[in-house]
């Protein structure tokens, strides 16, 4: 009488052990869903409902759709206004993104800045009635930038300070405004080993188009695009054309790490 009911005992007992192992698969599976749409662990598998929108980038890769552009960067330029005498000038930024921070600020209402110009490159603010020596805005793109690097410079990083010093200034900066440019973008660079840096143009420009009232006779646009590089590469260099100040002038310097 007793085997048998050794036998039985036996058998319920092997029975719960494949229950024991799916329960514990079952946790984990949870435990790391969880994780996973909480955004803490990258969706290897690409799982779409693991995947809201606001956890799509996970340390500036796009894991949802199984590649690795970066995260949009902001972009960073300020805008100097040079009339020939006083006059109130309208500026209208149609930029390809959201503006994150601006000085002073962007106006809304108005889609702009509207302010009294000098030739000097003192600006007062209608809006606050302050002066300012440029408009600075910083924004980031609806979507990560493909900036070609085709062609631009390889530049090290403790060499960054002197290359801009001399590039800037072919490009048509004055020293008070390429002074400006490298003590915001020089920290940025000198801590590399090596730079990749390119100035784009119509790439640039036909992202953030600028409307600006009255119409200047002049303007340059520089915007520095660069990437960190561990050894040096060879590259086209960049030739610029010789930039002329006539009449009503707008300059514009930013930048924006790739």
């Amino acid at each position: 009488m007793n085997q048998p009911q050794n036998q039985q005992f036996t058998v319920k007992k092997s029975s719960k052990k494949p229950l024991i192992i799916i329960t514990i698969l079952v946790v984990l599976i949870l435990v790391w869903a969880g994780l996973t749409k909480a955004g803490y662990i990258p969706n290897f598998m690409n799982i779409g409902i693991l995947c809201p929108e606001s956890s799509t980038y996970e340390n500036g890769r796009n894991y949802f759709n199984g590649d690795s552009h970066d995260v949009p960067a902001p972009l960073k330029p300020l805008i100097y206004l040079y009339p020939q005498k006083k006059q109130d000038v309208y500026v209208k930024l149609n930029f390809g993104g959201t503006l994150t921070s601006s000085y002073p600020k962007y106006d809304e209402s108005i889609q702009g800045w509207e302010v009294t110009a000098y030739p000097d490159g003192k600006i007062i603010n209608h809006a606050d009635n302050q002066e300012y020596s440029y408009l600075f805005w910083e924004g980031k793109s609806d979507a990560p930038i493909d900036w070609d690097f085709s062609k631009g410079f390889v530049v090290k990083g403790e060499d960054t300070r002197e290359f801009l010093q001399k590039t800037l200034s072919e490009i048509g900066l004055t020293p008070k405004e390429y002074n400006e440019f490298i003590v915001y973008w020089y920290p940025l660079l000198k801590d590399n080993p090596y730079n990749l840096i390119h100035f784009a143009e119509e790439q640039y420009t036909k992202m953030a188009p600028l409307a600006i009232t009255p119409k200047p006779d002049s303007m340059l646009r520089v915007f520095m695009v660069f990437k960190p590089l561990d050894k040096k590469i060879e590259i086209e260099p960049q030739i610029f054309q010789p930039f002329e100040r006539n009449g009503f002038t707008v300059v514009e310097w930013g930048g924006n790490k790739n």
